[in-house]
C-alpha cells in the first residue's frame, strides 16, 4: 500500500461552542480526564518544542506531571538541550495527540524554572532507579557506549545503597504558563472541528473557531 493510500475517517465525535468550557484549562482537564478513562496508552505524553538562539525548533515527547492555574508542569535536567533552549528563548509549545479519540491539543506558552523546594518535593516520589538515573545521564551529551552507561548506573546505585537519594544540582523542574490553547477534534470528510482560547491583556479568555 502507498502510504498516500493510508487513512481513515475521523467519526469519534464533534466539538460544538455551547459544549466548550469558559476556561481552557478545565476544557483540557475535562479531555485529560476522558483520555485516562478510555485507556489510551501515555496519555500524559506531551511533545514539547523549543526553539534554539539560532533559531532552529526541535521537538521531543516527555510527561506532563501536573497541572493548575499556574501552568503546565514537567522536570528535566538542566543541562538537557530543551533547558538550554528554554534558557534563551522561553517560549514553547506543546501537544497532546490523543489519537484513539481523534484530539488533539495545542498549547503555546512561557516555560519558566520552578523552585529547587518544587523539584524536590516531586523528585521524593519518583521510584528510585528513576532517581539515580537522573545521577548518571547527562542528558543530551555524546555518550561512549551503552556500556559506560550501564557502568555508572551501577557505581551510582552503590554509591547511594543505603539512605535516600538526593536530587542532582542540575536536575529540576518547569512550568507552561499558558497564553493560548487550541482544541482540535477530527471529523469527517477532513472537516475537523478546532477552537482556540486566546489571552487577552486582562487575563481573559477569548474563544474563536477556525476552519479545517
Amino acid at each position: 500500500m502507498k502510504l498516500q493510500d493510508e487513512r481513515r475517517e475521523y467519526q469519534y465525535g464533534r466539538l460544538v461552542r455551547e459544549a466548550l468550557q469558559d476556561s481552557p484549562l478545565d476544557q483540557f482537564g475535562q479531555w485529560m480526564d476522558q483520555a485516562l478513562a478510555a485507556g489510551i496508552q501515555d496519555p500524559t505524553a506531551m511533545t514539547l518544542a523549543t526553539v534554539s538562539p539560532e533559531g532552529k525548533p526541535w521537538i521531543r515527547v516527555l510527561l506532563l506531571k501536573g497541572f493548575d492555574a499556574d501552568g503546565f508542569y514537567f522536570y528535566t535536567s538542566h543541562k538537557s538541550r530543551k533547558a538550554k533552549e528554554m534558557r534563551s528563548n522561553a517560549q514553547v509549545a506543546l501537544h497532546f495527540s490523543w489519537l484513539k479519540m481523534d484530539r488533539q491539543v495545542i498549547i503555546g506558552g512561557k516555560a519558566c524554572p520552578l523552585p529547587a523546594e518544587t523539584a524536590e518535593a516531586y523528585f521524593a516520589t519518583r521510584p528510585r532507579e528513576s532517581q539515580i538515573a537522573a545521577w548518571v545521564a547527562e542528558q543530551s551529551s555524546p555518550l561512549e557506549s551503552r556500556a559506560a552507561l550501564d557502568s555508572a548506573f551501577a557505581e551510582a546505585n552503590n554509591r547511594f545503597a543505603e539512605g535516600e537519594v538526593p536530587m542532582p544540582e542540575d536536575w529540576g523542574g518547569y512550568h507552561v504558563k499558558p497564553d493560548s490553547f487550541e482544541f482540535w477534534q477530527g471529523g469527517i470528510h477532513r472537516l475537523h472541528d478546532r477552537f482556540v482560547y486566546q489571552a487577552d491583556e486582562q487575563g481573559n479568555w477569548n474563544i474563536t473557531q477556525l476552519a479545517p
